[in-house]
């Protein structure tokens, strides 16, 4: 893992980062020195890891919960390189939209190939934050991402036992069904009751299919776009329940 530079801001040091060809960001609190838990936070589609909203919420997990976030870009976001699937996916979308015809085949189609390349970065992205000074090697890990973000979140959750706790929304369960039942960790489901990208009972089923025992459905009127403002609130109190609850006292062990 290369850092290129650092800026620091109100409390937070942003740290941009290349591991493996993968285009990342670190944000971690200033001035503390014991080992913090780590949020991974993924971007939606046609997103990138600086995205105003997920700059946003990096910086409320780094000041309000004490932790540090890493976002990366998917590929053939941000910084990486489209592959031609992904440029024919793009021509697709466009194409779809263009003649008023439905998106979300094609947006599930695309996801699986998506998770499939991405799943296995963030697994390497992770190990080799986790090798870092002030991130907890063996304390626990969260993982933030609606949309795609859940496209690829659900099956990183399934396939790697550091993560202890995600927020995953705006998906449907068509592609994830088979991940969402490997999922044990306590899960909060943002869901947007008029989505017209993913149909409502689609997601209502991915919410029901996670084998979580504590997962909490936060159901909300709006379009896909639109979820509201307090979401961040509340994934910012999950993840403090989650990821630094008694991480201070004394007698706690991770």
């Amino acid at each position: 893992m290369y850092f290129t530079s650092e800026t620091t801001s109100n409390g937070v040091s942003e740290r941009p980062f290349t591991h493996d060809g993968i285009s990342g960001l670190l944000r971690s609190p200033i001035g503390v020195t014991r080992r913090r838990p780590l949020a991974l936070l993924g971007h939606g589609g046609g997103r990138h890891k600086s995205t105003q909203g997920l700059v946003a919420r990096a910086r409320c997990y780094v000041t309000r919960c004490s932790v540090a976030a890493a976002a990366i870009d998917a590929p053939g976001h941000g910084d990486r390189q489209s592959t031609e699937q992904d440029k024919q996916f793009a021509a697709g979308i466009k194409e779809q939209m263009s003649v008023d015809e439905p998106i979300d085949p094609l947006i599930a189609r695309h996801s699986v190939s998506l998770a499939a390349r991405a799943v296995p970065e963030w697994q390497s992205t992770l190990d080799a934050l986790q090798d870092l000074d002030h991130v907890d090697a063996s304390g626990p890990v969260g993982f933030w991402g609606v949309s795609p973000g859940s496209a690829i979140g659900v099956p990183s959750a399934a396939a790697e036992p550091s993560i202890t706790a995600a927020v995953f929304g705006c998906a449907g369960h068509e592609t994830l069904t088979e991940a969402a039942a490997q999922v044990t960790v306590p899960v909060e489901f943002p869901l947007q009751w008029d989505d017209e990208l993913v149909p409502r009972d689609s997601g209502l089923a991915l919410s029901d299919g996670f084998a979580s025992r504590e997962k909490t459905l936060h159901a909300n009127p709006g379009r896909h776009a639109g979820i509201p403002a307090f979401e961040l609130e509340s994934s910012q109190r999950f993840f403090a329940r989650h990821l630094v609850r008694d991480l201070d006292a004394p007698q706690a062990r991770r």
